[in-house]
């Protein structure tokens, strides 16, 4: 089977709805949080919240996923979405493969 490839079935992706979260907070309180003051309430850093807020994919902890629950006073299925068929995963940066020039 030179040259083939099997294609893989795509796994269900467990979607974190931080900005939607965040709306809902603003909506429910009337308070704006930022990704900064979202930080510093649950002791997450900034930049792991702003990448889980632009990245369906992102691999959170549980721990991580119950500070930010507790923050937003949020229930787990509010900021969770089970997403059944994802799209194709766009490469992350860095990541291209490039062949090397025979010298």
């Amino acid at each position: 089977m030179s040259g083939s490839f099997l294609a893989l079935p795509r796994l269900p992706v467990i979607a974190i709805k931080l900005r939607e979260a965040m709306e809902t907070y603003r909506r429910r309180t009337g308070e704006r949080l930022t990704y900064e003051s979202l930080a510093q309430l649950t002791g997450i850093a900034q930049t792991t919240l702003q990448t889980m807020g632009s990245r369906d994919d992102y691999n959170a902890t549980l721990a991580t996923i119950e500070k930010i629950c507790r923050a937003l006073e949020v229930p787990l299925d509010d900021l969770l979405e089970l997403i059944d068929d994802p799209p194709k995963a766009k490469p992350q940066r860095g990541t291209k493969k490039t062949k090397k020039k025979k010298q």
